[in-house]
């Protein structure tokens, strides 16, 4: 399955934010204080092509700005053979309608990040993307691409399951450039098992892989969620469904929803899966027996709003960084809020570190906030700096942004740097 080229060239991407017309913020709130743009707190810069307000280690380009409705979350990887690939969907969310309403594209680099060529379709196929989860085992050659696959005879929009698709992935063994059909998920214990997938996934020390997903029911009001696990220990030909068989997923008492969840492998046969909620905080439960079994989930101390995990593991292979928003607003909860308040909950970016397998947290250090004015006539865009992904690479700590759910931000910071970022008595007032 070869791709399709949209644009071709290979262009620095910060060029590309020239044509822009997104109108600048006069000022943002950072940790509950105002801060002035055109007079920012010493060690605060805005870099205005990216239209944040970041730590000054922080820099960066602006890779792509959809000519679309949307775009959706942008995931990267570091291929087999050394590039860096990037993937989203491009279009509606594949839950707004029957059909293909968006399509997922890519962007590659020869360079480290340095330029990007693309856009290109990634996948020649009849059915919309949710997003790109990559897996490259170890010791292999092969790149994975897990995600939910809402294929037309497997997909319905009734009874308010129209986020619940087949979880499915494709394999790559020319660096990224073709790829195999599909191959949809039955687990042994669950074959009709029906869901969405779409953060990070892993690999333990023993082999297996740990798939996060979720089921989702809007029939009910307000909306109910359900969390669960699957696992193959034979590269994806066998899978199981944990903690068990529908509808015996893990969910959050008082609020009978649990969204998504991010597995990371913390050595051997030990794992930390970290959890979506709308309670205030992110959630964390962990497995010592190679993911067959999971203690019960419990909130961390980590201040976040009803938006996802974003948690990944540092070059040392041990310090995990939990990516989060460090501010909740939602004080009544009745289900999904997408009032400016609660969405401006996902405007700033903050990062904490654990090195004792995720037990304990330090200080959340800032990063960037939002520097757009809130132009968009939906504050679900207007505010969008969620869904962060990250790697390592060579001391470069490279993040991803799906910028107001409009623009593609490939950010980059000495890895060494995360120590000197701000705690929130530091940052000063314009």
């Amino acid at each position: 399955m070869k791709r399709r080229t949209l644009l071709g060239g290979l262009l620095p991407a910060i060029l590309q934010s020239e044509t822009g017309t997104e109108k600048l913020a006069d000022g943002v709130t950072v940790a509950g204080r105002e801060i002035s743009l055109a007079k920012p707190p010493r060690g605060l810069v805005l870099r205005e092509p990216l239209g944040l307000l970041c730590h000054e280690s922080i820099d960066g380009q602006l890779v792509h700005r959809t000519s679309k409705e949307n775009l959706w979350e942008v995931r990267a990887t570091v291929t087999p053979k050394g590039d860096f690939l990037m993937m989203f969907p491009e279009g509606a969310h594949y839950s707004k309608a029957s059909g293909k309403v968006n399509e997922m594209i890519a962007y590659r680099s020869a360079d480290r990040g340095k330029t990007w060529r693309g856009p290109e379709i990634a996948f020649e196929i009849d059915y919309s993307q949710h997003g790109f989860i990559p897996l490259v085992p170890r010791g292999s050659k092969r790149l994975y691409a897990f995600g939910t696959q809402p294929v037309a005879s497997r997909y319905s929009r009734e009874n308010g399951k129209h986020e619940n698709a087949p979880i499915g992935y494709r394999w790559s063994d020319d660096d990224g450039r073709s790829w195999s059909t599909v191959r949809l998920i039955e687990p042994a214990n669950d074959p009709g098992y029906l869901g969405m997938s779409v953060m990070r996934m892993c690999e333990t020390g023993r082999g297996t892989w740990i798939l996060g997903t979720h089921e989702a029911d809007w029939s009910v009001k307000p909306l109910r969620t359900r969390i669960y696990l699957l696992r193959s220990e034979d590269r994806g030909k066998t899978w199981t469904l944990a903690p068990g068989k529908r509808p015996g997923g893990w969910t959050t008492k008082g609020f009978n929803r649990m969204d998504e969840v991010r597995p990371i492998c913390l050595g051997g046969a030990k794992l930390l899966a970290m959890i979506r909620t709308p309670e205030g905080h992110l959630w964390s439960m962990r497995s010592e027996d190679d993911g067959r079994t999971w203690s019960d989930p419990a909130p961390t101390s980590l201040i976040h709003p009803d938006a996802p995990p974003m948690i990944f593991t540092l070059s040392d292979g041990k310090t995990l960084a939990a990516f989060h928003h460090n501010r909740y607003s939602l004080k009544n909860y009745e289900g999904l809020n997408r009032s400016p308040q609660v969405m401006m909950d996902r405007s700033e970016m903050w990062v904490s570190f654990s090195k004792d397998e995720g037990r304990a947290w330090s200080a959340p250090r800032f990063l960037f906030v939002n520097a757009l004015a809130a132009t968009l006539p939906d504050a679900f865009f207007n505010y969008q700096c969620s869904y962060l992904d990250a790697f390592t690479d060579s001391g470069t700590l490279h993040m991803f942004v799906p910028h107001r759910w409009q623009r593609v931000l490939h950010l980059r910071m000495r890895e060494g740097d995360l120590m000197n970022l701000p705690e929130a008595s530091k940052i000063g007032g314009s």
